[in-house]
């Protein structure tokens, strides 16, 4: 071939520095999953994201990537059997809601998500809520956070988000020029980024905070029909949020003290209650809003789709032993049952997969097995082997001799659907996008507008804090951001960087801008000793 002919086939451009996966592939779109339509669903041949997430998948063993530190508690889930003034049926026929006054059992994990298995928990960090429904259909995992929207709005991005916001990997220190690095090129992460550097950044204890299911996910009913659905947890303790210095007291005097908090209510039997509220929308894309409903990043405004009650939750029972319940839990956002349903929701859909394939790789093949993990129910598969099995799942009379199916000679066989089945319409081109609607500033103004005064002055005294110390590009772009959401947001943090001189370093947890005096202090009030 010629020269000439060469040069009219080339290929991606890239340099020393250019992005590729393991097989070497030059990597041109980081930031958004394969999907048909920019609004999904995802495609199985992501083969860019399925190597990127399931390798970050198992870059620690055993701990867990994210949630790390944890506490958890057992108990119920009281159904109301209805949701507002309709009876849920009406939305949904997933028995777990049926039935006004049936209880379910429960088991919740609590948890902070960056840093690792002991570390103190008042870091300002999102925290974990998850929780696991023992129901009569098999186990349904509800798998959210405290705060009710999330950084990224697509899965792809993931384990750069956690990358940028862990330890950087020299150091082994936390570093809020990496953290506001990611943050400032992918402005969707502003509303996030506005809540955890406020107040809300640090809940005082587990009983007190808020949780959600941060995602959309669908209710179907028994005619197939379905709705999109957004979960919140409300704490009937009321919540409660510190300040950093309020945090810095606290985590000088016990770094447990989350864990202690819930451990010892539970053990007084002053027994914490969270009401679970839905909001509700059709199941379309709804191009009358200024948002989304599968973006993550967004909240869906009360007054226009209020907070219907449709249960309880008491946790009235503390672990007997923390490894095999707490640190054993497995949840994954593909736990469905009959009736509750995924959207296309393309953070979701790359969790769903994250998820379960940790465990797997976490607690083992057979992670179901273990007894937190175990649905209270009848389980009967054709699965064999594996690390750790415990026992065959193996109906009474199947025979044994028969561990597949279909079979007329004894084996295990479907079960019969009552339910119409949920058969949505999707068409579209396979794209690597971001949605259409996704303006990145106008609700974090509106959060920032709904703070009282202290949590404004927190919110602007931790970034300037922080950003001082960052890069001025890095600078700039957050000023822009928090410009274009609000007048006074932009305004006093231009103004306080302006009148913060840049000093010290980055490397520290985020919102404690001065913890790089620890070590001098460490050294200048340590007590001098004699060898012995």
């Amino acid at each position: 071939m010629s020269k000439k002919e060469k040069s009219t086939s080339q290929t991606n451009i890239e340099n020393d520095k250019t992005l590729t996966t393991r097989q070497g592939h030059p990597v041109t779109n980081n930031q958004n999953i394969r999907t048909i339509s920019n609004r999904g669903p995802a495609t199985l041949e992501n083969y860019d994201f399925i190597e990127k997430i399931s390798h970050f998948d198992r870059e620690k063993v055993p701990e867990r990537i994210v949630h790390a530190r944890g506490a958890g508690a057992h108990g119920y889930f009281e159904t109301y059997g209805t949701v507002g003034d309709d009876p849920v049926s009406k939305y949904t026929r997933a028995k777990v809601f049926q039935d006004k006054g049936k209880q379910t059992p429960v088991f919740v994990r609590f948890s902070t998500v960056v840093h690792g298995n002991h570390s103190p928990e008042t870091v300002r960090d999102p925290r974990g809520f998850a929780v696991k429904f023992y129901t009569e259909d098999g186990n349904w995992d509800l798998v959210g956070n405290n705060i009710k929207i999330f950084f990224i709005r697509d899965a792809m991005k993931f384990p750069d988000m956690i990358h940028a916001f862990r330890p950087d990997p020299v150091t082994n220190i936390q570093d809020s020029e990496r953290f506001f690095d990611f943050c400032s090129n992918s402005p969707e992460s502003f509303h996030m980024v506005t809540f955890i550097y406020s107040p809300w950044g640090i809940p005082a204890n587990y009983r007190m905070m808020q949780g959600s299911g941060v995602n959309t996910y669908k209710w179907v009913n028994q005619d197939g029909e379905a709705v999109l659905v957004k979960y919140h947890w409300e704490p009937k303790q009321g919540i409660k949020n510190l300040t950093t210095k309020e945090a810095a007291e606290i985590q000088g005097e016990n770094f447990n003290h989350a864990t202690q908090d819930l451990y010892d209510a539970i053990e007084k039997g002053d027994y914490p209650e969270w009401e679970l509220l839905v909001q509700i929308m059709t199941d379309d894309d709804h191009p009358e809003l200024d948002f989304d409903p599968l973006d993550d990043t967004k909240l869906w405004p009360e007054d226009k789709f209020p907070w219907l009650p449709v249960g309880k939750m008491v946790l009235n029972k503390n672990p007997e032993n923390y490894f095999t319940e707490v640190e054993q839990a497995s949840f994954g956002t593909g736990v469905l049952v009959d009736g509750l349903d995924f959207s296309d929701d393309k953070m979701l859909q790359g969790r769903t997969f994250s998820y379960s394939d940790t465990q797997r790789y976490r607690v083992g093949a057979n992670y179901l097995q273990v007894p937190i993990n175990a649905a209270k129910k009848r389980v009967a598969t054709n699965q064999e082997g594996g690390q750790l099995r415990q026992q065959n799942d193996k109906a009474p009379d199947q025979n044994p001799h028969i561990n597949y199916e279909p079979s007329v000679l004894g084996g295990l066989e479907e079960a019969k659907q009552t339910g119409k089945e949920y058969t949505p319409f999707v068409e579209g081109n396979l794209v690597r996008e971001s949605i259409d609607r996704n303006d990145n500033t106008k609700q974090a103004g509106e959060t920032f507008r709904q703070f009282d005064d202290w949590e404004k002055d927190e919110l602007l005294s931790n970034m300037v804090g922080d950003l001082s110390t960052c890069d001025k590009r890095i600078q700039d772009k957050m000023i822009a951001l928090a410009e274009e959401a609000d007048e006074e947001y932009g305004r006093r943090l231009r103004e306080g960087l302006e009148h913060t001189k840049k000093h010290g370093t980055s490397q520290n947890p985020l919102g404690a801008s001065d913890a790089e005096q620890a070590p001098k202090h460490a050294e200048e009030l340590g007590h001098d000793a004699d060898p012995y």
